[in-house]
């Protein structure tokens, strides 16, 4: 399982975000693998080594289609 490092001023949401595109049930499962994390507060303390769960097309950013404006 991938691990990183928060950063100044990280939440839980935000860090999910940065790191895997998505929250929704990304959250809840940084939760369940790390925890004692819910105890660190909703600001995490700078450098606090989190474990992310791996990757999957689940997560993963959904690709818009484009539209034109003038077409």
């Amino acid at each position: 399982m991938p691990t990183v490092r928060s950063l100044q001023g990280d939440t839980v949401d935000a860090l999910c975000w940065r790191e895997l595109g998505a929250t929704t049930g990304v959250v809840e499962a940084v939760y369940e693998l790390n925890r004692d994390l819910a105890d660190l507060g909703l600001v995490l303390p700078t450098g606090t080594v989190v474990q992310l769960p791996e990757r999957s097309p689940a997560t993963a950013t959904p690709v818009l289609p484009t539209q034109q404006l003038w077409d």
